[in-house]
This record gives C-alpha cells, structure tokens and sequence, in this order.
C-alpha cells in the first residue's frame, strides 16, 4: 500500500483497534437490556479503543499533539502537528448491534488535516487519502465522487438531532426543502462514514450540524481527494471548530448548498 510513513503508522494503528472493537462487538448480542449495563459497556469497547490508538499513534510520533472523543486534548512538543481521533465514530449503532461504525484517525499540520483514515471494520472498507495523493479504498481502489449533476437523481446523507437537541427545527426545515428535490436522504449514524461514502460515489452528499472535529477530521481530506467540495455550512464559518458541515460532488453543490442553507 502507497503512502507516507504518517499513513502507514495511521493505517496499522486502525486495523489494531479494530481487532479490539470486533471482539467488543460481538459480545453486543449477549448483553443484558439496560440503558446501564449496555451503556457501561459500549463505554468500556470505546475507551480501550482510544488507549490501543494513542499507545500506537503516540508511541511512533511522541512530540505531535493529541484531540481525541473521550480523552480530551494535550499539546505536543510539535505545535504544528496533532492527531485527531474517534475511536468508535457510530456508538449508538454499536450498541444495537447494527454493523455500521468506525475508527476515524485524521494528520493536522498547521491547521490543515493532510491525511486521514476511516475504517469500517465490520465490512473491512478502509476508506483513506493524504493531501495530494488522492483518495482510496483498501489497497488499490481509488475513490472518485459521483459524477450525478441532478439533484432529483442524488441521494444525500445527514444526522437527525435525537434527545430534545435544538438543531432539530433546523435540521426539519432542511429536510422540507430538500426531500422534494431529491431521490432520498439516509441516515445511517456514523458521521465519518457518511463523508466516506461522498467520496466513494454511493451518495452525491452530506450536510451536518453540531458534529465535533474527530466526527468530520478525516472526512474532510478523503472528499477532497476524491474530487469533493467540502465547506462549513456557514460560508464564514470553521468546520473544525463549528462542527457545520456540507459537503458534495462538483456539479451539485451550488445547488445542494443554496437548498440547505437557504439561500
């Protein structure tokens, strides 16, 4: 597999955590039905997952800075360098059972991630990109976004707000403009993956709000490899400090971006 040393450290550090996720995974099943037992659980799968990660990223480059789901950020001795990390990106689909997660690993240099990796480990689909080098998926194939220019021919993804989140009158507006222009929307949980499918063609696009950086980090550089245009939803806005977030083939987004934010 191409790639820089960074990528490759990446890349070995991912198929390791899932080796701990898979097993985690599937001892879902067996698990008593409480919000508790199942919640403590999936906790425990996650912050295993994040402590393989950071041993692995950490270990082979101990200067570069740190920002990962639960454990926080720490500074490197490198500023211009941090990794940014979901350990288990689709939690909830975890813990249901549903094989639809990642590990989602992003390179930041200055400001910019140069490369990320995504991994789905229950349908071993690797989706990863470095800047300049393009976007692929497990060892050879590369990723091209889809080339559809009709938004009533486009299927889009998003995430819908859950547990009284005050997105929710936001998100239901988008969904009342758009869904009549389009052939669908999905909504499949797992944030990353939905940026990795962008770049794999099987959706013209995605749009977001409230994400966090590791949800959208890797996301970011796999779209734009692939061909993609990625922005924060606010022209004016950061994705990585917002957390907003639209993304989409060329040929659509200036129509898919006027839809979702109104303009």
């Amino acid at each position: 597999m191409p790639g820089s040393a960074n990528l490759n450290i990446m890349i070995k550090a991912a198929r390791k955590t899932a080796r701990s996720l898979i097993k985690d995974f599937q001892e879902v099943e067996n698990l008593q039905v409480s919000m508790k037992g199942a919640g403590d659980f999936v906790s425990r799968a996650d912050l295993r997952a994040e402590e393989i990660l950071k041993e692995e990223l950490m270990t082979a480059r101990p200067t570069y800075g740190w920002l990962a789901e639960e454990g926080g950020e720490e500074a490197g001795k490198d500023p211009t360098r941090r990794w940014i990390v979901d350990p288990l990106d689709g939690t909830t689909n975890f813990l249901h059972g549903l094989p639809h997660w990642a590990i989602s690993i992003a390179l930041e240099h200055k400001g910019e991630v140069v490369a990320g990796v995504i991994y789905d480990a229950a349908k071993d689909e690797l989706f990863w990109a470095e800047k300049g080098e393009g976007a692929w998926l497990n060892d050879s194939k590369r990723l091209r976004v889809s080339n559809r220019n009709r938004m009533i021919e486009s299927i889009f993804a998003t995430g819908l707000p859950f547990g009284g989140r005050s997105d929710l009158p936001a998100t239901l507006k988008d969904m009342a403009r758009l869904l009549p222009a389009t052939a669908g929307v999905r909504r499949f949980g797992a944030a990353s993956l939905d940026m990795a499918y962008v770049a794999a063609g099987r959706y013209e696009g995605f749009w977001e709000r409230r994400l966090k950086s590791w949800d959208v980090a890797a996301g970011i550089i796999i779209v734009k490899e692939a061909g993609g245009f990625v922005q924060p939803l606010n022209p004016e806005g950061d994705i990585l400090e917002d957390g907003d977030v639209i993304c989409s083939n060329e040929p659509i987004f200036d129509q898919f971006s006027k839809v979702i934010r109104n303009t």
